[in-house]
């Protein structure tokens, strides 16, 4: 057994993949707990279990495969290879009781962006699924929205409906496409658009605390409303 988010250990779970299948083309990061609690209630121990199985589990993999495709990359072979991350609605929106979770899934779709910009000169694409699925996780935290369809009706949650998108992005066909978050929920994919800079005034020069008021409540009425967390 290993300890995905042990760096000694996450370079000897993609050494083993090399050597068994004598090279390494794609690595899907996907390991995750969740430690639900409202906020104001959260222990220690609880962030420090989450970030760690969350964060340095995808970025220790990771990080062991960039350095294989890096090595290849200088010796002359072509790398055309991909990385793909599991973030969560939560981590882009927020989530009630899960603060550790929404953060660290945040954590993961920032990631995603830097091994994208930093990793595309040697061939290698990064992308994260933001996923609405069942498994034994979410089966815990939302028993009644992950429940199967009684009627036979298309299950919306079924875990199989977010692997298309995972077989696709892990494809030479998605070779154009690197630092995206999508969400995938049953038959929907949507292109999650993150942060971007909105509305702007600049001064030029130092701000008086007395000012920022007025212009502030203007930026903010020109702004997008946020989008609510979810269990709000």
């Amino acid at each position: 057994a290993h300890d995905v988010s042990g760096w000694d250990s996450a370079k000897e779970m993609i050494d083993l993949a090399i050597d068994h299948f004598g090279g390494l083309d794609v690595v899907v990061n996907n390991a995750g707990i969740v430690r639900d609690r409202m906020f104001v209630n959260s222990e220690e121990a609880e962030w420090d279990a989450v970030l760690k199985v969350h964060v340095l589990g995808h970025a220790a993999p990771a990080r062991h495969a960039a350095a294989y495709w890096r090595a290849q990359s200088k010796a002359g072979k072509p790398v055309d290879a991909r990385i793909i991350n599991t973030s969560s609605g939560a981590g882009l929106m927020g989530s009630i009781a899960q603060a550790a979770y929404s953060a660290a899934k945040g954590a993961i779709a920032s990631m995603t962006l830097v091994q994208a910009a930093e990793l595309g000169r040697i061939g290698v694409t990064a992308n994260a699924l933001a996923p609405a699925a069942r498994t034994r996780m979410t089966e815990g935290a939302f028993a009644e929205m992950m429940a199967v369809p009684e009627d036979g009706s298309f299950d919306v949650m079924a875990p199989e409906n977010v692997s298309p998108l995972v077989v696709w992005l892990g494809s030479s066909e998605s070779a154009s496409v690197t630092g995206r978050v999508f969400e995938v929920e049953g038959g929907k994919i949507t292109v999650a658009e993150g942060w971007q800079h909105g509305p702007t005034f600049d001064k030029g020069d130092r701000w008086d605390p007395a000012e920022i008021g007025a212009v502030v409540s203007d930026l903010l009425g020109a702004a997008r409303p946020p989008v609510p967390v979810y269990g709000t």
